[in-house]
């Protein structure tokens, strides 16, 4: 039980460190502290769904790659369903920013979740040294992986906010061809790499946080005067 607990901590405390981090990029107009809660959970219930998409993949390829892009584009979905779910039809997803945030929130609880898991593993087996390096390393990479992804889906969204439907549709799709094409990168290079090339691989996923600031800065300029008025059919 002791285990179960510490695993459950190590992997949602840092996911909350940075949904901290993250929501202050909106702290001028913050969200509702329910619909953030609610994604969070959303997030961390869709890893269930994930686990049985990519079980059911795994028996139909053998082929690494495929898998491996497969189950990328599985975890990007079954986020996106999340935040479709929970927050992009509430009337407090009431500018272009929301999007992003939620968006954000839902990847964090999938990844807090996810990260329990892996830690609960070696912990299991008595390997605590592993299991704090499993965290530390999930917590420097692939759960970043799984914001910057969910967020790029979410930037695309914020974009078309003052758009029509087809545009709004088509940036989800846009969205979610990116962030899946990111979070591809990221696993077939985990999986090509050792040891120090993991930590390079961990260094251009830090750089795409970088760039994720920028987008914030983006997104917060998007208003109803910048989108043409045969955009919003």
């Amino acid at each position: 039980m002791n285990l179960i607990v510490y695993a459950v901590l190590a992997g949602v405390i840092p996911s909350l460190i940075w949904l901290f981090f993250w929501t202050r990029e909106d702290i001028a107009h913050p969200e509702s502290r329910l619909i953030l809660t609610l994604s969070f959970f959303g997030g961390m219930l869709s890893v269930a769904l994930a686990i049985v998409a990519e079980k059911w993949v795994g028996t139909l390829f053998s082929d690494p790659t495929i898998r491996y892009t497969l189950w990328a584009a599985v975890e990007e979905i079954v986020k996106f369903l999340a935040v479709l779910s929970v927050a992009l039809f509430t009337k407090q997803n009431d500018e272009p920013i929301d999007a992003m945030i939620y968006c954000i929130t839902v990847a964090l609880g999938f990844a807090a979740l996810e990260n329990t898991l892996f830690i609960l593993g070696p912990l299991s087996n008595g390997e605590i040294v592993k299991s704090v390096i499993t965290g530390n390393m999930r917590f420097m990479g692939a759960t970043l992986v799984h914001v910057v992804s969910s967020a790029v889906v979410g930037f695309a969204l914020g974009l078309a906010f003052y758009r029509g439907y087809i545009a709004k549709v088509s940036a989800a799709i846009i969205g979610l061809g990116a962030a899946i094409a990111f979070h591809t990168a990221f696993n077939l290079s985990i999986i090509a790499s050792g040891t120090v090339d993991s930590l390079k691989v961990f260094s251009w996923v830090w750089g795409a946080v970088v760039i994720l600031i920028i987008l914030f800065e983006e997104i917060k300029v998007v208003h109803p005067q910048t989108v043409s008025p045969h955009d919003a059919v």
